[in-house]
């Protein structure tokens, strides 16, 4: 691995997006926007990745996990002061260092790559990242001089009249000669209206020295959008959901309609899957192929064979076989294993509970804490009554057995393998294999009694 260094701004608290959450916290397509910087920048080809933590920094470090190191940067004094928090690891070191930040959670490894290609290549003290865009208004503007590379870089409020008509902007991610970066960031003051020490102002230095500084445009400006506010969040999310469902689709999976499907950073999908309208499959949830999803189904956290039907439905933490049928209307909780072949149907809730091949709960089930064999049968309006208000019970239910409709099967309870479970019965005490089970009332009829109810009259 060469000697590249990715130092992630992150310690800002994000006070327009008027939140408890810290900033760079908040989620992108159900990643946070740090975890999307970091997971990119561990992609590329850094021998050491750090992030400047600050407001939140237990929560910032807690996401970041063994991904990177964090540094503390107790003050936010400007991002020139963020980046010399790591002087300590880095200043005394040969190579590259690109500073990236928290908040831009669109920016991709090749462009980081590129990045760093060119300033390598060129022998350059920086690089700057930048893009060409139709209204520059409030955006840094990128001056070069006759031979192409960076003059100068001048804030809007700044610029003069043939400057403020450059659309080439400055993005603020750029990758530096390490040794040069550090010695120049303690020559940069805080003599401004915020008293903040600020980073583009080493790239001034650098100018002034006669070190030669390149930009490198990106095609992509969406990749270096920051995210301050809940507006910029949702625009964020737009872009980060089309490259998401571009890439599924190219990959083979079937979107009948892109704009309405909402899929996670972080999930997968085999060829030929199709999935429909209003469809949310989130966290880290992995879907065979030649599926047929949806449409308004959800799916979190779930592994899903190939060639099961999920229709209408709601599934959480659970595995799935292949060639499984599920819903309309059906929620699948979490804990639950539904083998091949199996069905759950409309209006069927499972919780905690393992289906075996080809058994089925077609329609208005309750199955919690519950093992089911191959081949069972659950009958419509059949209960696992697994709680008592304090404890939960499990019931075992062997292959092939048959429980007719409206059964109530009080945990915990065996029903035996080939075992049948009369229609309305509660069943308070286990079954043996190939047994019968009936348990409910005689009944009786009473022959012209409704008479003397006389609920007629008032009809």
């Amino acid at each position: 691995m060469s000697n590249r260094y990715a130092i992630i701004l992150a310690a800002g608290k994000g006070t327009r997006m008027k939140s408890k959450l810290y900033k760079v916290l908040h989620q992108v397509c159900g990643k946070p926007m740090i975890r999307h910087v970091v997971d990119e920048a561990g992609r590329a080809d850094f021998s050491k990745i750090y992030v400047i933590v600050g407001h939140g920094a237990n929560d910032v470090k807690a996401a970041v996990g063994k991904d990177a190191e964090c540094l503390l940067q107790k003050e936010q004094l400007g991002t020139g002061h963020a980046v010399l928090q790591a002087a300590d690891q880095l200043a005394d070191l040969d190579g590259t260092t690109v500073v990236l930040y928290g908040d831009t959670p669109l920016i991709t490894h090749q462009t980081i790559e590129k990045l760093i290609h060119i300033q390598e290549e060129q022998h350059a003290a920086a690089a700057v990242l930048t893009a060409t865009i139709e209204d520059p208004t409030g955006y840094g503007r990128v001056i070069r001089d006759a031979s192409g590379n960076v003059a100068k870089i001048v804030e809007d409020k700044d610029a003069n009249s043939d400057e403020k008509r450059v659309k080439e902007i400055n993005t603020g991610i750029y990758c530096f000669n390490n040794r040069k970066l550090f010695t120049l960031l303690r020559q940069v003051t805080n003599n401004n209206a915020q008293g903040e020490y600020y980073l583009p102002d080493v790239i001034g230095l650098l100018v002034q020295g006669s070190e030669k500084v390149i930009a490198y445009e990106t095609e992509s400006f969406e990749e270096t959008l920051g995210v301050n506010d809940r507006i910029q969040l949702a625009a964020a999310g737009k872009y980060m959901q089309e490259r998401i469902n571009q890439t599924m689709m190219k990959n083979g999976v079937t979107l009948v309609d892109p704009a309405s499907t909402y899929l996670s950073a972080e999930c997968t999908i085999g060829n030929d899957t199709v999935i429909y309208p209003g469809t949310i499959i989130s966290g880290q949830s992995r879907i065979g192929s030649g599926c047929t999803v949806g449409p308004h189904s959800q799916i979190k956290n779930c592994v899903i064979g190939d060639e099961t039907q999920i229709e209408q439905s709601v599934l959480e933490d659970s595995w799935i076989g292949n060639h499984v049928q599920i819903g309309p209307f059906a929620h699948i909780r979490p804990l639950s294993k539904i083998h091949d072949q199996a069905k759950v149907g409309n209006f069927v809730e499972v919780k905690n509970t393992e289906i075996g091949e080809r058994s089925k709960a077609s329609h208005l089930t309750y199955l919690g804490d519950a093992t089911l064999g191959k081949d069972v049968n659950m009958g419509c309006g059949t209960i696992t009554v697994n709680y008592d208000g304090k404890n939960k019970f499990a019931t075992k239910i062997g292959d092939g057995a048959f429980i007719g409709c409206n059964a109530n099967l009080v945990a915990p309870v065996t029903i035996g393998e080939g075992a049948f479970v009369a229609a309305g019965s509660t069943i308070t005490q286990s079954v043996n294999n190939n047994a019968l089970a009936i348990a409910r009332s005689r009944q009786t009829n009473k022959e012209n009694y409704a008479l003397k109810l006389n609920y007629r009259a008032n009809h």
